[in-house]
């Protein structure tokens, strides 16, 4: 079975632990946003960044891989490759974590797009949006598994 979370099964096993109200996704959720700071940090930041390292390397989780192969991360050109690798580094130099997106939504354009918007953002703001996308990524995760 995939893994929701980015090597973070935490989140899972508290929602587990808890009464469900039949919607399981908006159990994960409440358990994702109830998370301390700390631990949302964490939880963003075990997200890989997209075209990074560990594509090269071969160490993306299997649902992160296919879904940065479906977004058309895993066939890019040498410039494409140089932009996102300039811009995963001036977004994590900003803001501590890598940028996240629900890659599924979108495209390569479409992400070097947002990467670029979302270095204008504060950081607050860019934690809640990566909570938000991380809940976009789960709830297509979910309707996977079914």
């Amino acid at each position: 079975m995939t893994a929701l979370f980015e090597h973070s099964p935490w989140v899972e096993e508290r929602a587990d632990a808890r009464p469900s109200s039949g919607d399981r996704h908006a159990d994960l959720m409440t358990v994702m946003y109830a998370a301390s700071a700390e631990e949302q940090l964490a939880l963003i930041r075990a997200h890989p960044e997209l075209a990074g390292k560990a594509a090269i390397d071969k160490t993306l989780t299997d649902a992160s891989s296919a879904e940065q192969a479906s977004a058309g991360l895993d066939r890019l050109t040498p410039q494409e490759f140089d932009q996102f690798h300039v811009l995963n580094g001036a977004y994590r130099d900003k803001f501590g974590f890598p940028f996240i997106i629900c890659v599924r939504l979108t495209d390569k354009a479409g992400i070097l797009s947002a990467m670029e918007r979302r270095l204008g953002n504060a950081r607050e703001a860019e934690i809640e949006t990566a909570l938000g996308q991380i809940g976009e990524i789960v709830r297509l995760r979910l309707e996977d598994a079914k």
